[in-house]
């Protein structure tokens, strides 16, 4: 037919998720190491200790070979587990999205813990989310999810499957705040090594 639109090759699929620990039977996760997290954590010397230690496992995720273009959604779940490095909690690295202008939804199914975001123009907040709670991350914003309780943290996420990833400017330049257990509590502090 003329003017017919054509469409990614892409079948429909169905995959499981269990909604208590974020896992699937069918999918293998793609794991981060605390020593896969160099210069992530405000305490190196925590950081380091912890690695020489055992080197836990920090965070999984799930990448589904999702064509990275437009019209496509990328999709999955993120499973932080509880620990800390020094007062700072365990977390993902982190990342602004290749496309700046890409939001994403990110859904808790289970645990508690915090997404951090932030922009280039020095806005940023931090949202508590729990079981049923979800979260719109705006477009322009960078975001790392942080496990706060002391089971694992697991979010469903999605956003446009060709946004792709900018983890090196965090890696560079860090989160102009941190959220660590200050007396007891969840306190949401500045980086000291946050570089502008």
């Amino acid at each position: 037919m003329a003017g017919e639109q054509k469409f990614n090759v892409l079948s429909p699929f169905v995959i499981d998720f269990d909604i208590h620990s974020g896992l699937s039977d069918s999918k293998e996760s793609s794991r981060r190491y605390l020593s896969d997290m160099k210069n992530m954590y405000f305490d190196d010397e925590a950081y380091h200790q912890l690695v020489k230690e055992g080197d836990p496992l920090v965070y999984e995720f799930y990448e589904l070979d999702i064509p990275r273009t437009p019209g496509d959604i990328a999709f999955g779940t993120t499973v932080i587990y509880p620990g800390k490095v020094g007062r700072e909690y365990f977390m993902t690295k982190g990342h602004f999205h290749e496309i700046l202008d890409t939001a994403e939804i990110y859904y808790c199914l289970s645990g508690r813990g915090y997404l951090l975001m932030e922009n280039t123009e020095g806005d940023w907040t931090a949202c508590e989310l729990a079981p049923g709670k979800a979260v719109y991350v705006p477009a322009g914003y960078a975001h790392r999810s942080i496990n706060t309780g002391s089971e694992p943290f697991v979010m469903f996420f999605a956003f446009r499957a060709d946004a792709g990833h900018d983890y090196g400017t965090i890696e560079e330049k860090g989160f102009r705040k941190l959220v660590v257990e200050e007396d007891g509590k969840v306190a949401v502090i500045d980086n000291p090594k946050w570089k502008n």
